[in-house]
């Protein structure tokens, strides 16, 4: 069964992740290429998003299209990328997102058909 990870930072991890010095925000980015790799078998594909403040929001629900830049709603998390990956099932799954050694909000999908 397919699901999609998505990734969500927090405004206190993005803060922890930018006071950190260049040898150890390369530690913490090297547990997560680990955990790619670890992986491997199971992700179809990945995908970092650049970050919300570069979004463009399409609003289709009263009237015209309106088209704003920026993410639809200033929020405190923000999902910062996505993996699909192909698992058994929702226990599977689960214990891939529990592994997960970067941000610290995992959000799962199954993916429709």
């Amino acid at each position: 069964m397919k699901y999609v990870l998505m990734f969500v930072e927090t405004e206190q991890f993005a803060a922890d992740l930018a006071a950190m010095d260049e040898p150890e925000r390369e530690r913490a980015y090297g547990r997560v290429r680990e955990w790619f790799a670890a992986h491997g078998d199971k992700i179809t594909h990945h995908r970092h998003l650049m970050p919300a403040e570069t979004a463009t929001t399409v609003r289709l629900d009263a009237g015209p299209p309106l088209v704003t830049d920026g993410p639809f709603v200033e929020g405190k998390e923000v999902v910062s990328g996505f993996t699909e990956i192909d698992v058994a099932d929702l226990d599977e799954a689960l214990r891939l997102a529990r592994s997960w050694p970067g941000c610290p909000v995992v959000e799962i999908r199954p993916v429709a058909g």
